[in-house]
């Protein structure tokens, strides 16, 4: 007689990871410490208040679904980290109601109206800043200039791909790329901004225009927690070495998303196709808190090799769509989403006939 198996079966997407959620969640909180401290020191006590109001609101909206669903997942990690990334989302002079919605929608509505983690079908962070961003789009493109440079404009500025965004509309002369502009249009820059590529050019013969540093670095206007590049990627190293992040997800982003702006992002300076400047696209805006920390969400993301490759080319090819032919000067947020939401096609055709 044959003996029948009692197999749960769950609707897709599962979380793909043998390691605690719990583990996992708590993990790439502290990766992402750094960069948020950075933006409170920067941008002020404001910061701060923007991301205690976020993460509060995501908290005890999870334990008010606990509580109605009879279920405990308060202590796992992920609300507390939806709550960070949608704070790291928000610009630091956003009113705290903005927050505190964004994080209630991706709570209750993104999360616990599909089945809780790992029923959820896009990131709960980035729906909620989508969100408020179409309902309060003002308040969320209100920048505070970081302290560095508040010499040069004491109250808010523009983000650099803003300040692009609007200064290309009438632009028809001929620059050598997007620093050179910011830099020819007066965008504000450090002091030691300037030393630092200043010693660059020098020692590597290069002809690089300042505002890399900073870029980098994070001393620009923006989002909480986006802004410095480098300590996000200083998250990454360690989220690599835990195994919780693969190479598939961000490096097929990067790569697409590079590859186009090299291609075509010269154009849009009076410059010839092959000439666009990979470093500037990829360090400005939220491309690197995207790429690593949100687009390789395992709930969201493809189950399989060959599909989180698909999944990623298609993130970089929207975020480039978006960012240079859309009327958004940005475009992670709704490239991450949209693709989100072809990940069950992609799971389908990505699979092996070993898979089933």
């Amino acid at each position: 007689m044959s003996e029948k198996l009692n197999l749960l079966v769950e609707s897709s997407p599962q979380i793909h990871n043998s390691d605690s959620t719990a583990s996992i969640m708590w993990t790439v909180t502290i990766c992402l410490l750094p960069a948020g401290l950075w933006g409170i020191w920067i941008f002020g006590s404001r910061a701060l208040f923007v991301l205690v109001a976020s993460i509060a609101a995501s908290v005890l909206s999870e334990a008010l679904m606990n509580y109605m669903v009879k279920r405990r997942t308060l202590m796992d990690g992920s609300a507390f980290l939806t709550g960070l990334l949608i704070g790291y989302n928000m610009p630091a002079a956003v009113p705290l109601y903005v927050p505190v919605v964004a994080s209630i929608f991706a709570i209750v509505v993104v999360k616990w109206m599909f089945g809780g983690l790992g029923g959820n079908f896009m990131n709960p962070a980035l729906a909620g800043r989508v969100f408020v961003f179409f309902s309060w789009t003002s308040q969320m493109t209100t920048w505070t200039m970081p302290r560095m440079l508040k010499a040069a404009d004491t109250v808010s500025g523009a983000t650099p791909l803003g300040f692009l965004k609007t200064g290309l509309l009438d632009f028809n002369g001929a620059v050598s790329g997007p620093a050179q502009f910011l830099t020819q249009q007066g965008y504000p820059q450090t002091v030691t901004d300037g030393k630092v590529m200043e010693w660059i050019n020098s020692t590597f013969h290069t002809h690089l225009s300042g505002g890399y540093y900073d870029l980098f670095m994070g001393n620009i206007p923006g989002s909480i927690g986006e802004v410095s590049a480098f300590l996000l990627l200083l998250g990454t190293i360690y989220l690599f070495y835990k195994k919780i992040i693969t190479w598939e997800v961000p490096v097929s982003y990067l790569a697409s998303f590079g590859l186009l702006v090299w291609i075509f992002g010269g154009r849009r300076y009076g410059l010839s196709f092959f000439s666009g400047d990979i470093l500037f696209n990829i360090f400005s805006g939220g491309i690197i808190l995207g790429a690593f920390y949100m687009a390789t969400d395992m709930v969201t993301s493809p189950l399989t090799r060959k599909g989180m490759i698909i999944f990623g080319v298609g993130v970089g090819f929207l975020t480039f769509l978006i960012r240079f032919y859309g009327s958004f000067p940005e475009g992670v947020s709704l490239a991450i989403i949209l693709m989100n939401i072809s990940v069950p096609l992609i799971d389908k055709y990505s699979k092996t006939k070993d898979s089933g």
